[in-house]
């Protein structure tokens, strides 16, 4: 079943202790996309300058992944420089450039407005609402935020949280949204503010989940060389949501499969700058993996 993602699409520079790579093809909806693209069809809506190489573009087309949603705007690319600290999860931003993004007005097609899985990317809530209102007919809606627009924009997310049935977010942003350091509490507070569940990322500690009725943790997958940690969030959101997608349901056996899948996948992302990792593997590498965590998990 197709999956729609509406979100950024970035060029990264990236600085770790190791090195520096410059033109990285990168952004939210990026990530999630070729993550998802192992799982099943994606449509993918953006927005790049005139600078955007073609290039990328015949990688995302190279995976499958719909881009005919990728729109061209007079102007430049967002622009994402960072540099990771030594332990490679503390991470600063050195340089921001919005560019076109920051003018970004998604319009659906038709066709992609009957599409019935949907994932949010990072991005302002009022855009994300707009999506909203474009896919009334959609089964499942999965957004994540950032703890800019938790600080800035706390009634527009409260509107979103509403509306949609999953939330994917970081330990840091669940704290500070629920105001507590029991992570725990958190993941209960923030499900209580509209999702029917929440997926708390952890990181190289791997996943939460909470529900009305579940409440579980999944370590993540031992990687013993992180290269680039930029965008192991949004791939892992999107092996969930591809998983998801491809068996068109969301039951609670299914979730917990989904995440796992979405786990794995991140481990791909951060052993390789940008999606230069991902490049390398296909569908059997991840079933391959999967046997060796479950093997990891049993006891």
């Amino acid at each position: 079943m197709p999956l729609l993602v509406v979100g950024s699409v970035a060029i990264d520079n990236v600085e770790t202790p190791q090195a520096r790579r410059d033109g990285l093809l990168g952004g939210s909806a990026t990530h999630f996309s070729y993550a998802a693209s192992f799982f099943t069809e994606v449509r993918l809506v953006g927005v790049v300058g005139q600078d955007w190489p073609a290039e990328h573009t015949a990688l995302l087309n190279g995976r499958g992944i719909d881009t005919s949603g990728l729109q061209v705007a007079d102007g430049k690319t967002f622009r994402w420089t960072g540099r990771y600290e030594p332990n490679m999860n503390d991470r600063e931003t050195l340089d921001l450039e919005l560019n076109v993004f920051g003018q970004f007005n998604p319009v659906l097609s038709e066709d992609y407005r009957r599409t019935e899985y949907v994932f949010l990317a990072n991005g302002v809530p009022a855009l994300q609402l707009k999506v909203l209102d474009q896919v009334p007919g959609c089964r499942l809606v999965v957004a994540d935020t950032m703890e800019l627009w938790i600080q800035t924009t706390h009634a527009d997310l409260m509107k979103l949280f509403r509306r949609i049935d999953g939330l994917v977010i970081n330990d840091s942003e669940a704290k500070l949204l629920a105001d507590t350091e029991n992570l725990v509490l958190a993941g209960h507070r923030v499900r209580a503010m509209g999702p029917r569940f929440v997926v708390i990322k952890k990181g190289e500690h791997g996943a939460m989940f909470f529900s009305e009725h579940e409440t579980y943790v999944m370590p993540a997958f031992p990687t013993e060389k992180v290269i680039d940690p930029t965008g192991a969030g949004d791939s892992f959101a999107g092996g969930m949501m591809g998983y998801l997608s491809q068996h068109a349901n969301f039951e609670p056996h299914t979730l917990k499969t989904a995440m796992a899948y979405g786990i794995l996948v991140a481990s791909f992302n951060v052993e390789g700058f940008g999606l230069e990792r991902m490049q390398q593997i296909t569908r059997d590498d991840i079933e391959e993996r999967m046997k060796a965590y479950k093997k990891m998990l049993s006891f």
